[in-house]
C-alpha cells in the first residue's frame, strides 16, 4: 500500500454486469483490518465499492445520490494518515452509503420527497458523524419511502428500489436502499432507522440483519427531539458481528441527549464479535429461556410460506442449547400506544408541512399527519394507560425468558408494484401500518429487536426471524443473533445478481 495520490487502483471494473473482487463479499470488520493493515489502500476499497455500484445498482435502484469526487478526495485524506503513521477509528477508509433520511453535510439529503429535492444540510446528524468519526469514508445515498413513511421504498424523486433476490418484488423500507445495497455487495454493513420495522422488514426481505436498538442507544439529540423513542436509528448487515462493530462506534451518550442510555459504545466491543469463530457454534444460545410463536400467539395473521421456515427456526433455537417454548406474552395494548405515538410524532414532523405543502405530501403522510392532528387529551391519556399494561405483560414475560422469537415480517417479498399488501392469509389489511404489526407491536415495546435470516421460501425468497430481548440488553440479544446466524448460515446465500 502506498500513500502516493497517484497510486493506480489495484481492483479494476470487471467487464460486464455482474463485477466482484476479493474485496466485494468482505465484512465490514474484515475490510477494515484489511486497510489498517497496509493490505488494501482506502481509494482501493472506494475504486472497487463504486464499480459494484455501477455494475449492479442499475437493476435495483438502491443508490440514488453519489459524490465520486468527495468520496475520493476522503480516501486519499485517510491513505495519507495512514501514510503518516496516525492513529485510525475502527472503521478507517470503510466506504459506506447513508440512508437518505439521515444528514449528512455537503451532500444531498432529500428524504425522498420534491419538496427536499435541492436540500444540502450543513451539519451530519449524530449517527453520521460518528461513523465519520470512526473513519468512514461517505460515497452517497441510499433510497428511502418519501419521508420514510411506509416500508416499500418508492418515491416521486427516485422511483422504486427492488429486492435483489428477485428484481420484480420489494426491497422493503424505509431502509430498503440500505438493504438491498448490502444484499448485492455494494458494501457490508450501513446505517439505517427503525420506527415501524424499518430496519427489521428490510433485513428479512433482503436476507441481511437488521436491528433496532433499545430506546436510547444511540440518541435523539438537539436541535432535532430530544425526547422522540418510536422511531431510533441503528444499522443493517450482512452479519450480526458487522452490526455489533457498527453498534459500538454508533452508541453511547450524547451532548443534547437527555434520553440517552448511559453505557458506551465499547459494551459492543466484545471478542465474542472480533473471533466468532472461537467461541462457537450456537454458545450465545446455550440456556437461554425462549417464548417462542411466530404468530404472537394468533395476534398476527402470516403468510403460509412465511410461517413454514419461521417454525423451523424454533429447531434450531433447540439445536443451539436453548429452551424453547411454544409462548408469547399478551401485547395486545401495543397496537393503540404505536398507533397514537405515530400519530402524534408526524403531527410534530409534517404539521406545518400539511398546511403548507399538502398536495405535494403523499396520502400515508397526510393520513398519518391529520390522525396526530386530530389527537384528543383522552387519547393521548388512554395511550398512557395502554403502554403502562404493555410495560406489565413485559416485565412479566422477561421474568421468566430471555427472548421472544417470532417472524419479523408477515409476508414474503411481495410485488414491487403494490404499494403495500392488501390482505394477509385471506385477512383484509385496513391500511397501509396494518401488514407491519410484527414489527410495530414490537417497536411500542421499547424492546431491542433484531431481523436475523431465518431461510427461503420454495420460490427462493428470503425470509428473516425477529429476537427480542428485554430493554438494555442489546448486546445479550446480538449474541444470541449470531450463534444462531452461525448455526444455519442462511446469510451466506447470495443473490442471483
Amino acid at each position: 500500500m502506498s500513500g502516493q495520490a497517484a497510486e493506480t487502483p489495484r481492483f479494476e471494473p470487471a467487464a460486464g454486469a455482474a463485477h466482484e473482487s476479493e474485496l466485494t463479499w468482505l465484512s465490514t470488520r474484515a475490510l477494515a483490518s484489511r486497510i489498517a493493515s497496509g493490505k488494501v489502500s482506502a481509494r482501493e476499497a472506494l475504486t472497487d465499492h463504486l464499480a459494484r455500484i455501477d455494475a449492479v445498482d442499475p437493476a435495483l435502484n438502491a443508490i440514488v445520490t453519489r459524490d465520486d469526487e468527495a468520496a475520493y478526495a476522503a480516501a486519499a485524506a485517510a491513505d495519507e494518515s495512514f501514510s503518516r503513521g496516525d492513529r485510525l477509528g475502527p472503521l478507517h477508509g470503510v466506504p459506506m452509503t447513508h440512508k437518505d433520511t439521515h444528514d449528512t453535510a455537503g451532500l444531498l439529503t432529500t428524504y425522498g420527497s420534491p419538496l427536499l429535492a435541492q436540500n444540502v444540510p450543513v451539519r451530519d446528524s449524530l449517527i453520521i458523524s460518528r461513523l465519520r468519526a470512526a473513519g468512514v469514508v461517505t460515497t452517497g445515498k441510499s433510497n428511502v419511502p418519501e419521508f420514510a413513511a411506509g416500508s416499500h421504498t418508492f418515491n416521486p424523486l427516485f422511483g422504486t428500489t427492488v429486492n435483489p433476490y428477485d428484481t420484480s418484488k420489494s426491497a422493503a423500507g424505509s431502509s430498503g436502499g440500505a438493504a438491498a445495497a448490502i444484499a448485492a455487495g455494494i458494501q457490508a454493513s450501513g446505517d439505517g432507522s427503525d420506527m415501524g420495522g424499518s430496519l427489521r422488514t428490510p433485513g428479512s426481505f433482503n436476507n441481511v440483519v437488521g436491528m433496532r436498538p433499545t430506546n436510547g442507544r444511540i440518541p435523539h439529540a438537539l436541535p432535532g427531539r430530544p425526547w422522540a423513542w418510536l422511531s431510533q436509528p441503528g444499522f443493517l448487515a450482512r452479519t450480526v458481528g458487522d452490526v455489533a462493530l457498527l453498534m459500538s462506534v454508533g452508541s453511547g451518550p450524547a451532548p443534547g441527549a437527555p434520553a440517552a442510555r448511559p453505557e458506551p459504545g465499547s459494551v459492543f466491543d466484545r471478542p465474542e464479535f472480533r473471533y466468532p469463530f472461537e467461541h462457537r457454534p450456537g454458545a450465545g444460545l446455550r440456556g437461554l429461556r425462549i417464548g417462542f410463536s411466530a404468530d404472537l400467539g394468533g395476534l398476527l395473521p402470516v403468510e403460509a410460506a412465511v410461517a413454514e421456515v419461521v417454525d423451523r427456526a424454533a429447531q434450531s433455537l433447540a439445536v443451539g442449547g436453548g429452551h424453547v417454548d411454544a409462548y408469547a406474552p399478551d401485547l395486545r395494548d401495543a397496537d393503540e400506544v404505536f398507533r397514537v405515538t405515530r400519530a402524534y410524532d408526524f403531527a410534530a414532523q409534517h404539521g406545518q408541512r400539511l398546511r403548507d405543502h399538502r398536495d405535494q405530501l403523499k396520502d400515508a403522510i397526510v393520513w398519518n399527519t391529520e390522525m396526530g392532528l386530530n389527537l384528543t387529551v383522552d387519547d393521548l391519556v388512554s395511550a398512557e394507560a395502554a403502554r403502562g399494561r404493555l410495560q406489565g405483560a413485559l416485565e412479566a414475560f422477561f421474568g421468566h425468558y430471555d427472548l421472544l422469537v417470532l417472524t419479523s415480517s408477515q409476508v414474503v417479498p411481495f410485488d414491487k408494484d403494490l404499494e403495500y399488501p392488501a390482505d394477509i392469509d385471506g385477512v383484509q389489511q385496513e391500511d397501509y401500518l396494518q401488514w407491519m404489526r410484527a414489527a410495530t407491536i414490537i417497536s411500542a415495546t421499547g424492546c431491542p429487536a433484531i431481523s436475523v435470516p431465518a431461510g427461503f421460501t420454495r420460490d427462493g425468497l428470503p425470509v428473516g426471524v425477529q429476537l427480542v430481548a428485554a430493554p438494555g440488553k442489546d448486546v445479550e440479544l446480538l449474541l444470541a443473533a449470531q450463534a444462531f446466524e452461525e448455526l444455519t448460515e442462511h446469510h451466506l446465500r447470495r443473490p442471483p445478481l
